[in-house]
């Protein structure tokens, strides 16, 4: 065997040998919102929950390796939309767009508080032409199968917030 084989075998055995690296969006920063992905069944978050009507369902996917959470939002009734999520990951703040079945978009940005991921964001005209307020969401993971998202918003500059929606996700039974 001549030298230069010898050489480039040994370097193929070290690269061989050497585990690939991760993912480029594998850090923990990035599972920031899997308690979120599944597919769901949303009911509004009222006192007794037996008695509360299905509202949606939503189907909340990572995508890209990990790099996004994408949200489908299909109301039973009413206009439908989605979001797509992605953490930056040279602060570890979390974006959120919004688009609806409206003209145009919302941009939101927060991160994990505690158990929850709260996002906030300038919505124009979300109770109505010129009528815009701060909307922030929190979504906190119950358990396993259920995730709270409540809305609250403020037209004061965050002063004062109201609750504006009250979602409870529950996971979607495998039909049969």
């Amino acid at each position: 065997m001549s030298f230069v084989a010898a050489i480039a075998l040994v370097a193929q055995s070290a690269g061989a040998s050497a585990a690939p690296p991760p993912p480029p969006c594998a850090a923990p920063v990035f599972a920031g919102f899997d308690f979120w992905v599944g597919d769901w069944d949303v009911y509004p978050n009222i006192k007794d929950a037996a008695k509360a009507p299905l509202i949606a369902h939503s189907k909340i996917e990572r995508l890209y390796a990990g790099c996004a959470v994408r949200e489908n939002w299909m109301p039973l009734k009413g206009p439908g939309g989605g979001s797509l999520n992605a953490v930056d990951p040279a602060t570890g703040r979390w974006h959120q767009t919004w688009i609806g079945s409206q003209p145009g978009r919302v941009e939101f940005d927060g991160g994990r508080v505690g158990e929850a991921m709260v996002l906030t964001g300038w919505w124009a005209g979300v109770n109505g032409p010129g009528k815009d307020a701060l909307i922030r969401m929190s979504y906190t993971p119950i358990d396993k199968d259920t995730v709270r998202q409540h809305g609250e918003q403020s037209t004061d500059h965050g002063v004062t917030w109201t609750t504006n929606f009250d979602f409870i996700y529950r996971r979607s039974k495998p039909a049969g």
